[in-house]
């Protein structure tokens, strides 16, 4: 999966470390001002919400750390909640989604929030309520079109995975086996009283309990730890490279997958990065740097069919590709791309996984291991773009991703394919499936 955005300890209000306020320290007439302004800016959707957020923070360096932290929490409440806050007051304002979110999300009181409004606002409040029965994409809080192309359509697991979706992701670490166990960081995160326990699924992951700030941590600086969701983590394990093997990551992005199967083959073998995009790669370079990995090779290309990719034809053992993607399974993080995707949007995404599947599987040599993933939700791109690759690549046949995993210590029930929930595993929303070659 490559959406816009990418998980940093050091990007303020990231998706991946959004800020965890106490929203009733109590809104300013202030704040509710610079989170109105704010929210309109998002609304358009031009842009990412966290990036629209991050342009608008440096704009006003007078913001205190709690008034923005105030604003981003406000706006990603609201847009978790936007369909059903459009279901209770169509065509409202963007203060007037946060006044309705305030009073009927977050829990505020008429009393708390008398201060803020004026009277008219007062009775707008008053006078809004749902009618009747919500329909489930209201409940849910997703739109129709997403849940018509989710692979499971029972109503009482499309709400429960709605729910999941509304809250707030965990952050996720991943240790850097090169530099540390899961028991020392543990220890050493327990001594500074920074709450934390072990991933259930992952063997080198670490759940924090909120979001402390831990960019300029030792941990961090020294490399002995990354941001990276549980369910990312498990594709290492799919993909589970050997020490000597030649790999490629297609899709690199910022490098996180990455580092991880550099760590897994303990900076033996050689792994190729690569992406169309300079300026992700770019991010990877620091990365690298606190990694202490020196079997990785960073290449941008102009496109899947790169001369670059075409000599390395038939000759990789194990192949990445976490596809470019919807991110629907982020929506905890990015509650904003259930706007900013469409059914258009999505069909053009096939087109462009198809070919970087196709391109992909050219570079795996006879024996070679493929993974397709993507942290989309919807079976478009998923379950059929891997059929139409299978019928088209007969050479090409699945593996069951559980015994895989099991290999690898880690236990998940799955099949021919690896479908992880946001309710169910507590992660990411994630689709895989390992494909091999066969061999001669």
């Amino acid at each position: 999966m490559k959406p816009a955005f990418r998980k940093s300890f050091s990007k303020p209000y990231s998706k991946a470390e959004e800020p965890v306020i106490d929203t009733r320290s109590g809104p300013s007439r202030s704040r509710l001002e610079e989170a109105a302004t704010a929210l309109g800016r998002v609304l358009t959707f031009e842009y990412p919400a966290d990036a629209v957020l991050s342009r608008y923070f440096r704009d006003r360096h007078a913001l205190g750390q709690q008034d923005r932290a105030f604003v981003a929490e406000s706006v990603f409440g609201v847009l978790r909640r936007k369909l059903l806050l459009d279901h209770i007051a169509h065509d409202a304002t963007p203060r007037q989604l946060l006044l309705l979110w305030l009073a009927r999300v977050a829990g505020y009181s008429g009393r708390e929030l008398g201060a803020l409004c004026t009277s008219a606002e007062t009775e707008w409040l008053n006078n809004t309520r749902a009618q009747g029965a919500l329909p489930l994409s209201v409940e849910a809080d997703l739109p129709q079109w997403v849940i018509d192309r989710l692979p499971e359509h029972d109503e009482t697991f499309i709400r429960a995975l709605g729910r999941a979706l509304q809250e707030s992701a965990p952050l996720d670490l991943r240790v850097n086996t090169l530099r540390a166990t899961r028991d020392d960081v543990l220890a050493r995160l327990e001594t500074e009283g920074v709450a934390a326990a072990a991933t259930p699924l992952s063997p080198i992951g670490i759940r924090l309990q909120g979001k402390p700030s831990l960019s300029r941590h030792p941990l961090f600086t020294s490399g002995s730890v990354e941001v990276q969701d549980e369910g990312s983590q498990l594709l290492g394990y799919l993909l589970a490279p050997r020490r000597t093997d030649l790999v490629v990551d297609f899709c690199a992005g910022a490098g996180g997958k990455t580092l991880m199967l550099g760590a897994l083959m303990n900076s033996q073998g050689r792994i190729y990065a690569f992406d169309v995009s300079e300026k992700r790669l770019s991010k990877l370079k620091p990365r690298l740097k606190r990694s202490g990995l020196s079997n990785l090779h960073p290449l941008v290309i102009a496109h899947e069919n790169d001369t670059k990719v075409k000599r390395l034809a038939g000759k990789i053992d194990r192949v990445l590709v976490d596809a470019p993607c919807s991110g629907l399974g982020t929506l905890r993080r990015n509650p904003d791309l259930k706007f900013r995707q469409s059914p258009e949007g999505v069909a053009e995404l096939v087109v462009k996984q198809t070919a970087i599947l196709n391109a992909a599987a050219r570079l795996v040599k006879p024996g070679g291991r493929l993974v397709y993933a993507t942290c989309s939700l919807l079976t478009t791109e998923n379950q059929e773009i891997v059929n139409a690759f299978l019928t088209a690549h007969p050479q090409f046949t699945t593996l069951n991703c559980g015994e895989l995993l099991q290999k690898q210590g880690v236990t998940l029930e799955c099949g021919d394919s690896m479908q992880l929930w946001p309710h169910i595993h507590r992660t990411d929303g994630f689709f895989a499936v390992a494909l091999e070659r066969a061999p001669g």
